[in-house]
């Protein structure tokens, strides 16, 4: 017995190395990545890895730039202050 994951009727096979090629090469588009990164984070018929994969990626993206922001804040905040502004 195997569990779905909320995932019954989508296609949870593995992508075949082509798939992949085929996904890295869209990805690296600019501006069409972030248009797919979001189409198949968000898809419900698409390959569960791909999808999977996008949302991971998205995820990472936007806790670097949490993080990007935060260090930003921080070292301006202390440039200010040792200036004296």
């Amino acid at each position: 017995m195997e569990a779905d994951f909320g995932m019954a009727g989508a296609d949870t096979r593995p992508l075949t190395l082509g798939e992949w090629m085929i996904t890295l090469l869209v990805l690296w588009i600019p501006l069409v990545n972030i248009i797919m990164y979001v189409v198949w984070a968000i898809s419900d018929t698409g390959n569960v890895n791909r999808k999977r994969f996008c949302q991971a990626s998205i995820l990472w993206f936007l806790i670097v730039v949490a993080f990007g922001v935060g260090f930003g804040i921080l070292f301006t905040g202390l440039a200010l202050v040792s200036t004296g502004f």
